[in-house]
């Protein structure tokens, strides 16, 4: 990553939350790699989807990798929220070997691609790669991450989730072997979104409480009860080489967009 002279200089990628990139100075610095961290239902996946779709829309590529959802699942679910895929040059990866090829496929120029790898089918299909109860997942998804980037130069990167990673992993030093994940990905040059769950907690926001240090930054997402209703809300605890404003917003979908509002207030119900 190279040093700016100048803080107009850091390049940035929006969240495409209107009101929340107002309040980030544009958005997320590229290179940054940033957790989605909720809890279930708050929409992590469906936010992480918005990015990469919208910055399709404007010709860049990326790679979304999905180790729990199927690619069948995520993609019904984001075309029920009214997300037109024919927008997009939408490559469904469930063989590594097959990635380059798929690309080669003629596209439209003025679209860009997403690469959805579906780690499922692709860890019994990839032979260089042998899968068993201790197996270094960690190194296979590197493995993905590489040839999928390699072939379309992707330049956005989404992991869905941590936590699944957890559970397929052995993280017995958590907090190194998470700072060479972190380090591999910014070594790409990946604006790079994990997802994670939030614990029940509430005195931590992730698995093993290094994720939020190690990490760029943060969007933390809630479900509040309010008078019989649920609200979700959303903040950004940390984003480093961002001014970013620490209020509670509430997050709506509405009209096939993401909105923040009522920064700092409760909403009006």
């Amino acid at each position: 990553m190279d040093v700016v002279k100048s803080k107009s200089d850091i390049k940035r990628v929006k969240t495409y939350i209107f009101g929340l990139d107002e309040n980030l100075q544009g958005g997320v610095p590229e290179g940054h790699a940033v957790l989605v961290n909720g809890r279930s239902g708050t929409m992590k996946s469906s936010i992480s989807f918005n990015i990469l779709y919208n910055e399709a829309l404007a010709g860049t590529n990326s790679l979304y990798l999905t180790l729990e959802q199927s690619a069948p699942s995520l993609l019904n679910h984001m075309v029920n929220m009214d997300f037109d895929l024919s927008k997009v040059n939408l490559v469904i990866a469930e063989d590594i070997s097959k990635i380059s090829q798929a690309l080669k496929q003629p596209k439209s120029s003025k679209k860009g691609t997403i690469i959805l790898a579906d780690l499922g089918p692709i860890r019994k299909k990839v032979r260089d790669t042998k899968f068993s109860a201790g197996t270094d997942w960690l190194s296979a998804i590197k493995n993905v991450i590489d040839t999928a980037s390699s072939a379309a130069k992707c330049r956005l990167f989404v992991l869905d989730s941590l936590s699944a990673l957890y559970a397929l992993s052995r993280f017995e030093d958590p907090r190194q072997k998470l700072f060479y994940t972190f380090d591999f990905l910014r070594s790409r040059g990946l604006t790079s979104f994990l997802v994670s769950e939030s614990p029940f907690d509430k005195n931590r926001l992730t698995e093993y409480g290094v994720e939020e240090y190690l990490a760029d930054g943060i969007l933390h997402l809630e479900m509040t009860e309010r008078y019989r209703k649920v609200t979700r809300e959303i903040s950004v605890p940390k984003m480093r080489a961002t001014d970013c404003n620490l209020d509670i917003f509430t997050l709506e979908y509405r009209n096939r967009k993401f909105n923040a509002l009522y920064g700092g207030k409760t909403p009006v119900v």
